[in-house]
């Protein structure tokens, strides 16, 4: 089966530049795509400073969704959002001010990917922090999910001037210019040695999956963290990894069934933890994605509809990432709704979340409002 890989080299433009992130880009082109893959053939999507966070998220949702093995290579730079202080990929516009409108959350990332086996999906990243978020990331690790392999660096602020050199990622791609793709974690250990004969020695790790590698002793390993949402304990029919029977089911096209395999996790964890537990909402997210992936917008649409509802009634914030995600899922697939009685019956609910969780898009609630008269007008 054909793999697929994107790359994704972003950084401000101007004075903001910590690193050169797309003077990667030539030398990870000059790479076979099967080697950048790691299967026979594959298909490559190259993203170089782009613009708009919602372009790079289309093209990550596509990539993600894409059968068989997925790499992604990103380069670039994390810089906090001042409102809730989340890891955020710098991209062409972004300045410190509007990190929150035009910058990438990592969060995003995580969240295409969660669906997907660690298996067959790897995350290679060298990225560049400023001195706010390298502090923030010594006591809170940057999270990139459980359901992908991942390798790579993150370097804090350069001391001389000018942008600093990806020169992991450039490590990365002189030694699969030979023509060879050895398992990441020894493609990793290669290029870190490379790092380390350049005299690089304060960067953080990162190293998976089921454990870090060996690094050199003077840099660091950033641990994996736990994060809800966290695979819960399977039924005695459904033991294994439940992600990685879903997706397969998914690519089968067995769509029933994968929908099944979710609600008996979902059960289990209510169960266990509660409806509004971070497992149960995993799951419920799950089967949302599930539904999407089946073609039924409308479920997909109801069922983020109540993720939203009971992140809410939890407590969460209306600007938490996990309820503006949910509600901005739910807006995409009530617009993909071909039945207008159906579209009717839903968009009263979610006119109702937008007033409350407007999200990043300006104009999402009165996009609702329009769409929902010309509905009921028709």
């Amino acid at each position: 089966m054909p793999g697929t890989v994107l790359l994704l080299a972003a950084s401000p433009l101007g004075r903001g530049r910590l690193v050169d992130a797309a003077g990667v880009l030539p030398v990870l082109a000059a790479v076979a795509p099967a080697v950048l893959s790691g299967t026979d053939t594959a298909n490559v999507v190259e993203l170089a400073d782009p613009l708009e966070p919602q372009a790079v998220l289309t093209r990550l949702r596509a990539a993600a969704a894409a059968p068989g093995p997925l790499t992604v290579y990103v380069t670039g730079q994390l810089h906090l959002d001042r409102r809730q202080r989340r890891p955020h990929l710098a991209l062409a516009r972004t300045t410190p001010a509007t990190v929150r409108y035009t910058a990438l959350p990592w969060d995003w990332i995580r969240e295409e990917l969660r669906l997907r086996s660690a298996a067959d999906t790897a995350l290679l990243l060298d990225l560049h922090a400023d001195a706010e978020t390298w502090r923030r990331l010594a006591e809170h690790p940057l999270d990139s999910g459980r359901t992908a392999a991942v390798y790579g660096r993150i370097a804090p602020p350069a001391r001389g001037r000018g942008p600093a050199e990806p020169a992991y990622m450039k490590a990365v791609a002189t030694l699969l210019r030979s023509g060879h793709r050895p398992p990441l974690a020894r493609l990793h250990e290669q290029a870190l040695a490379r790092l380390t004969e350049q005299g690089a020695g304060r960067d953080l790790v990162l190293a998976g999956p089921g454990g870090p590698v060996q690094a050199p002793a003077h840099l660091p390993v950033m641990p994996r963290p736990y994060t809800p949402g966290a695979p819960v304990a399977a039924p005695p029919a459904a033991q294994g990894d439940p992600h990685a029977a879903i997706s397969d089911a998914v690519r089968a096209g067995w769509h029933a069934e994968a929908d099944s395999l979710a609600a008996r996790q979902e059960e289990a964890a209510v169960r266990a933890f509660g409806p509004a537990s971070g497992e149960a909402l995993h799951w419920a997210e799950v089967r949302a994605d599930l539904a999407m992936f089946a073609g039924d917008a409308a479920r997909s649409c109801r069922a983020w509809l109540a993720v939203a509802q009971l992140r809410l009634a939890a407590g969460q914030a209306p600007d938490a990432p996990a309820v503006e995600a949910a509600v901005d899922r739910a807006h995409h697939q009530w617009s993909r709704v071909k039945d207008a009685a159906r579209a009717r019956e839903l968009g009263p609910a979610l006119a109702e979340l937008r007033l409350r969780v407007p999200g990043r898009r300006r104009g999402a609630l009165e996009n609702v409002q329009r769409h929902l008269r010309q509905l009921q007008a028709g």
